[in-house]
């Protein structure tokens, strides 16, 4: 068996594309997903939130003020009055128009052609099984990992999908914090990528857990967390990554130093 040391290849190695190719295209919107794809991603992350009317969209804020042209929480609107909002329009003219996407929306189009992170948003107690629902009804439970900042949605998915795999999203490591990752049945553990060095995933993965990486703002932070050793990373510039790690393939038998 290959060590957890050895340089990854892109084909190992998670580049997930954030929200989408979301440096070059407005997030969480189809226009960024398929650039992702484009690009050569084969992995994407968004967010999900319920509607008022039990409706799955994939957005990361509370509300819709920050990328619609709207106003007010999501979780209290109907689905018709999300997809009336324009969702691309902020970032640039080029995507004006853009509406916010149904988790649905997503999970047909993409289905067979990405592993989706999904993570899950929202104080909606429910909203874990309904996204797990509509996964399973779109036979796309083997190519999703569901993650979340909020311990009381894995607990949720532990207690109602104990089989789905699952990653906390942290910003800091502890003691505490691993106990509770066990107790999850997390296979992820997500630190801030700032956080990442080659000690700490080695104490990670002796802890049995897949190392990915959240925040990495910029390539220099790419690059320290591909050169500690995790096992992956969202990023908003999945070419970017993709580029870095083809570069970065050794030969056979060869390990990367940490």
């Amino acid at each position: 068996m290959a060590s957890r040391t050895q340089l990854q290849s892109p084909q190992d190695f998670l580049i997930i594309a954030h929200r989408g190719a979301s440096s070059y295209a407005p997030e969480n919107t189809i226009a960024a997903f398929d650039l992702a794809l484009q690009m050569g991603a084969s992995h994407l992350e968004l967010d999900v939130h319920l509607t008022c009317d039990d409706y799955l969209v994939i957005i990361h804020d509370d509300t819709v003020n920050r990328t619609t042209n709207g106003t007010g929480p999501v979780a209290s609107q109907t689905l018709a009055a999300l997809q009336a909002l324009d969702a691309g329009a902020w970032f640039g003219e080029a995507f004006v128009g853009a509406r916010i996407p149904t988790l649905a929306e997503v999970l047909t189009r993409y289905h067979g052609r990405v592993h989706l992170h999904i993570e899950l948003k929202g104080h909606t107690a429910h909203l874990p099984q309904q996204t797990v629902d509509l996964v399973r009804a779109h036979g796309m439970a083997q190519h999703v990992t569901f993650t979340s900042f909020q311990h009381t949605h894995l607990q949720t998915m532990r207690a109602y999908a104990p089989a789905l795999p699952t990653g906390w999203l942290v910003g800091e490591i502890s003691a505490a914090v691993l106990a509770q990752a066990h107790a999850l049945g997390c296979v992820q553990l997500c630190p801030r990528a700032s956080l990442v060095t080659p000690g700490l995933v080695q104490h990670l993965h002796a802890e049995g857990f897949r190392v990915r990486a959240w925040g990495v703002a910029h390539e220099a932070l790419m690059r320290q967390v591909v050169e500690a050793g995790a096992d992956g990373m969202t990023v908003n510039f999945p070419d970017k990554l993709l580029a870095y790690m083809a570069g970065r393939v050794s030969p056979p038998g060869e390990e990367r130093q940490s």
